[in-house]
């Protein structure tokens, strides 16, 4: 057992043996500033584990993962709804999450 601090919030981590495995019903997301930390991020998280949709990842240890770069908020919160709606499809194509990919989108809209 382990015991850390998360925000100020404290995390208690146990090692349930084999029988429990982790799942996606606990994920961390972490918000990232620009591309640059998601690209740095996905890179280190994904050496040994799985790229999944929608910026989600598994790490080498099955815990899974959302890697989302601040960009995509401000994109889906545009009051336009074909811009939202433009962002949201493209978004549900990718694996990483690209911001450029999601600006095109947008312009495009």
């Amino acid at each position: 057992m382990a015991v850390l601090e998360l925000a100020g919030q404290p995390l208690m981590l146990l090692n349930g043996g084999p029988q429990f495995r982790p799942t996606e019903a606990f994920s961390l997301y972490v918000h990232c500033e620009d591309q640059a930390e998601v690209d740095h991020l996905w890179e280190q998280l994904t050496e040994g584990g799985e790229p999944s949709q929608c910026g989600w990842l598994k790490d080498r240890f099955g815990l899974s993962w959302q890697i989302v770069p601040r960009a995509l908020g401000e994109l889906l919160s545009d009051p336009d709804p074909a811009r939202a709606q433009a962002v949201m499809q493209a978004m549900l194509q990718m694996q990483k999450i690209e911001v450029d990919a999601l600006q095109h989108a947008y312009n495009q809209a």
